[in-house]
């Protein structure tokens, strides 16, 4: 009866296990992966990309081998001498009939189960379902074990207690899908107590330094990083482990400590409220540890010797355990997923596109509103500088220079006469610094392919975020600049912004236009550019940007913007100031050009330059940082592009990968999952014929 019902058990495990596979010819045209989705691949495209890597035709069938879909469509085993076993062995897995050739519909179906939620542990199922029965019996595990290079090295018990309590005392029981993601996710640790036994064969409970070098590398491999690996033989030289011997208590609290750095991360992000540079001692990780109760501390004694190797501080930092943490095999899919959705444009509602707008209206407004608050004395200088005429009609300067200016208007005018004009100033900005920004985040968007973005490209995107001010800009600098001067002239009547507005009218609001537009669209198509750029040289080596670095980035950009459109702006506020009895008037453009140079000479053309990049290079850097920490603190996701390096890209760098143009739908996390089996299971293939002479080359995907 017993058997009875195990059999039983075993069909309807294996029935939901087939059931499920054939399920993702079904599936939604979108499948999860996370809390990211991947589209699945039209099917029409699809067929036209496995027709043209299959090799053999049927008669109107066309059919791929092994080494068509893993070297050809995969891009793995590049190297002439690869191992045609391991690459028969991993074409396997989409091999379901298992008659050593993949058709389309089960090329499709491998396509769907890319998608699922735990596509690798499915993965590594069908690596070792060798007969595709949806059972893993124990002749299957010992075939594919027995190919892996781990076992060529270190060769597993397979007559141990460990495979018989999977697999039965007689060693004939098959086990389910589940059960089996269960054996593969223990195994690696029996693996290595099975290598330190046979390295200790008298049972003292010792190996020797060099013996657990030995067995690290072999077992551990796929979870060692650089730094971990050269520093093996010198951890056991402290601790626990004195001298040249390593029990097994800090063998097996090592190897512990390898799995659980991403807990190790938690404990660390728990012990500094979320902050990533703060240095933690052992004593502070050993309290809240405390809560964990799989962290051990002897694993974080070994983990502060390996850190202390660097340093010698007796303190962590977040950056320290992402030095020694393994590379996880999640991340690689981050990666890729960052890839797929900065290369596939998402088809967003109207809805979302227009509150993405209004967001980023609103969030422009704001540090627009910052930056010019920040800078408005300089501003102030800048002005009456270029309104400052030396033509023989005008009698004494009434400023020497900037430094002058300013020191004349808080005399005379007191410290808040360097703020005159500041409330329409702000009244103003809002919209016009929104629109700015808003507009060149657009456009740029719309230029963007495959998270790049030509260079063309950024200049029509700052150009266009430059003409789309205008409207709001001339009005806003001419009230402003009249203001700015009033204080020049002693009157008896205050001059304010309503009575400035009153007596230009509608159309004298937009005085000066042409001159203004002369000015605003050469400064964003010079400004957004050198931005873009100067943020990421100023980015870390994580693609993240510091606060401080967009400051600097912001200001740097605005220096040759600035400077660059000065004589446009020294025409537009000729323009826009009433002319003082025995000023020369201007009637356009070209008109107020030709008198300027005629009267002034060409150094006319360049007055209050440096007031103007003291005043946009710090206010656009105060502006840009603002509006770029306001999106962090704002986090909001509209499914359109988001900003480069913030705070997100510091946890988890997620770089933007190639992906292969036919790796469409599920296939483009192929190279990450099959790489996961490697980096998460340690199953490791010959890359190379055996006997074969093979030059260094870099790893594959």
């Amino acid at each position: 009866m017993a058997v009875s019902k195990n059999v039983s058990t075993f069909q309807m495990e294996s029935q939901t296990l087939t059931q499920k596979l054939l399920s993702l010819f079904y599936t939604p045209a979108r499948c999860l992966q996370g809390v990211t989705t991947v589209k699945r691949a039209p099917t029409e495209e699809l067929k036209d990309i496995f027709d043209k890597y299959a090799s053999i035709s049927k008669g109107p069938e066309k059919l791929m081998t092994s080494t068509d879909f893993i070297r050809g469509f995969l891009g793995l085993f590049p190297d002439a001498n690869y191992d045609p076993n391991s690459v028969a062995l991993l074409g396997g897995i989409i091999d379901s009939s298992k008659d050593g050739l993949i058709s389309f519909p089960e090329f499709q179906a491998f396509e769907g189960l890319l998608c699922l939620p735990d596509a690798l542990y499915l993965t590594a199922f069908q690596l070792f379902d060798t007969n595709g029965s949806g059972l893993v019996s124990f002749e299957n595990f010992e075939n594919v074990m027995k190919q892996t290079t781990l076992h060529q090295r270190i060769p597993f018990d397979m007559d141990g207690e460990f495979v018989r309590l999977y697999f039965g005392k007689e060693k004939s029981r098959q086990i389910s899908y589940s059960e089996f993601s269960q054996f593969l996710h223990d195994f690696h640790e029996e693996y290595a107590k099975v290598a330190f036994k046979k390295y200790d064969p008298e049972g003292t409970g010792f190996i020797s330094a060099l013996d657990f070098n030995d067995i690290i590398l072999s077992v551990k491999s796929h979870l060692l990083t650089p730094d971990v690996k050269s520093n093996l033989i010198a951890l056991t030289r402290g601790g626990s482990s004195p001298g040249s011997k390593v029990s097994y208590a800090y063998f097996v609290a090592f190897t512990s400590l390898l799995n659980n750095m991403e807990l190790i991360k938690k404990l660390y992000l728990q012990a500094t409220s979320n902050k990533f540079n703060i240095e933690v001692t052992r004593e502070e990780m050993l309290q809240v540890s405390q809560t964990m109760s799989q962290v051990t501390p002897l694993e974080l004694e070994i983990l502060f010797l390996l850190v202390d190797l660097h340093k010698q501080s007796g303190r962590i930092t977040y950056a320290d355990l992402q030095a020694i943490a393994p590379d996880q095999y999640m991340k690689k899919i981050n990666q890729r997923l960052a890839a797929v959705k900065s290369a596939v444009p998402v088809d967003r509602s109207v809805t979302s596109q227009i509150f993405e707008s209004a967001y980023r209206f609103t969030l422009g407004a704001v540090a627009g509103a910052v930056g010019a608050t920040a800078v408005y004395p300089i501003d102030l200088v800048k002005t009456r500088m270029q309104n400052q005429r030396s033509g023989s009609f005008v009698g004494e300067l009434m400023y020497r220079n900037s430094m002058d200016c300013c020191k004349k208007v808080i005399r005379h005018e007191g410290f808040f006469g360097l703020y005159r004009g500041l409330v329409p100033q702000l009244m103003g900005v809002a919209p016009e610094k929104a629109i700015k920004l808003t507009t060149n985040d657009l456009v740029r968007d719309k230029f963007t392919t495959k998270g790049q973005i030509p260079l063309y490209g950024e200049v029509i995107a700052g150009a266009c975020a430059g003409g789309s001010q205008v409207v709001f800009t001339n009005p806003l600098e001419i009230v402003k600049i009249r203001l700015q001067v009033a204080g020049e002239i002693a009157s008896a009547s205050k001059v304010g912004a309503v009575s400035v507005v009153k007596e230009l009218g509608f159309l004298g609001l937009y005085k000066g236009a042409r001159a203004c537009a002369l000015r605003d669209i050469p400064f964003s198509a010079i400004y957004f550019p050198a931005y873009a750029h100067t943020k990421a040289a100023m980015a870390d080596e994580n693609g993240y940007n510091s606060p401080l670095s967009l400051l600097v980035s912001g200001a740097i950009a605005g220096i040759p913007a600035a400077s660059l459109v000065t004589p446009a702006d020294v025409i537009k506020t000729r323009l826009q100031v009433v002319a003082r009895k025995g000023q020369t008037t201007y009637t356009g453009v070209i008109d107020a050009a030709r008198k300027i140079w005629a009267e002034e000479g060409g150094r006319a053309f360049w007055k209050g330059a440096g007031a103007r990049v003291l005043r946009s290079s710090p206010q656009f850097g105060v502006t840009l940082v603002t509006y770029e920490l306001l999106q962090r603190f704002f986090d909001v996701d509209f499914g359109g592009n988001r900003p480069t390096g913030s705070h997100v890209d510091k946890v988890e760098p997620l770089a933007v990968q190639k992906v292969p143009a036919d790796h469409i739908g599920g296939y483009q996390l192929a190279l990450p999952i099959f790489a996961g089996m490697e980096s998460k299971f340690g199953l490791f293939l010959p890359k190379f014929r055996a006997g074969s002479i093979v030059m260094p080359t870099s790893p594959s995907p």
